[in-house]
């Protein structure tokens, strides 16, 4: 158990899912960081989105701390809602996090490899919609 929040990234692709995880990953370095795992495409490697890969994430990622799911399109966030509704699939403390996929992933794995909470994850993560560009 890490105590740290875990994050999961759920895309359509796998190799999206990966590099967004790898990316996070190194923006949050300078220490441990929090546990991320990649849930991208279908079991067969094909575009979609897989509600094994999901939860197989999900428990590889939670340390009691919570886990925090971010999703990259529409279809992925009717899936996470699903098996948050049926309430065996995911384990206890998850969410799904409203929150741009790549700045979110971002601020999501910095925040929870600073300690943290869950709704200290959730808040950095939503707050990146607000990132200004130009």
């Amino acid at each position: 158990m890490s105590g740290q929040v875990g994050i999961v990234l759920v895309s359509h692709s796998g190799p999206v899912a990966e590099s967004v995880a790898e990316l996070a990953r190194g923006l949050a370095a300078g220490g441990a960081t929090a546990p991320v795992a990649a849930a991208g495409g279908t079991g067969a490697g094909g575009l979609g989105t897989s509600t094994e890969l999901i939860a197989q994430a999900a428990r590889t990622v939670d340390g009691g701390a919570g886990v925090a799911v971010l999703v990259d399109l529409g279809s992925a966030v009717l899936t996470v809602r699903a098996m948050l509704a049926e309430g065996d699939e995911l384990p206890a403390g998850t969410r799904l996090v409203d929150a741009p996929f790549v700045e979110g992933a971002v601020a999501a794995v910095v925040t929870a490899s600073a300690g943290g909470d869950l709704d200290a994850v959730q808040a950095a993560a939503s707050e990146a919609y607000d990132y200004r560009k130009a």
